[in-house]
């Protein structure tokens, strides 16, 4: 139970800022080849987002058009907004990154 204690307040002491040389820091920069690989597979996925977004907006637009055609309700107008959402998301996803890690 000592244990227990000491590593609690350790935990606290160091996230309050007093630090602790015990508490491994690993540098930030990714291990050689690691980053290359990393940097790849997130542009792949920052790629496929834009893409997906893109196809999501003609989606969209083209039930619009066709449920306007049918005499249907604008029900669309809410799945528009999801997918401009989403858009707005991938668009932002590494500035939100960015900001929230800049401090540590």
């Amino acid at each position: 139970m000592h244990t227990l204690h000491s590593l609690h307040a350790k935990g606290w002491n160091y996230l309050a800022g007093g630090g602790n040389d015990d508490v491994p820091k690993p540098p930030r920069q990714a291990p050689g080849e690691l980053g290359k690989a990393v940097d790849t597979v997130l542009g792949i996925a920052a790629w496929a987002g834009t893409a997906a977004g893109v196809a999501g907006v003609l989606v969209t637009g083209i039930m619009m058009a066709v449920s306007v055609k049918r005499g249907e309700g604008s029900e669309h107008f809410s799945r528009l907004g999801m997918v401009l959402g989403g858009c707005v998301l991938v668009a932002t996803a590494s500035p939100l990154v960015a900001f929230v890690f800049a401090g540590s």
